[in-house]
């Protein structure tokens, strides 16, 4: 007897075509200080995604790249509330660990 699921989930559907040209517009529409680092991490993600589907033929790793910049770009008014609040942050987690992304 295995212990294997006999089904699969479903995986999550694919964001929309221009999802990678609105986060952009998104980071850049962030504060300069943000921006500035967002934007040249972004675009390293997607050209390492980009290559990665090149050479599998597989959406998959963009897919991967545009839900986690969703997550972070979402996410960033409650972590500069919980900043300023002057909450302590010494028991957080990595972001990474936190939505699950690429190693």
């Amino acid at each position: 007897m295995s212990a294997q699921p006999d089904h699969l989930p479903a995986p999550p559907p694919a964001p929309a075509p221009r999802a990678a040209a609105q986060l952009l517009a998104r980071i850049r529409a962030e504060r300069p200080e943000r921006s500035a680092r967002w934007l040249p991490a972004f675009e390293r993600d997607w050209a390492k995604a980009l290559e990665d589907s090149r050479q599998t033929y597989d959406l998959s790793p963009l897919h991967e790249v545009v839900r986690h910049w969703q997550v972070r770009l979402d996410s960033a008014p409650a972590v500069d509330a919980f900043v300023a609040g002057g909450m302590d942050d010494e028991d957080g987690i990595d972001f990474v660990e936190f939505t699950g992304a690429r190693p």
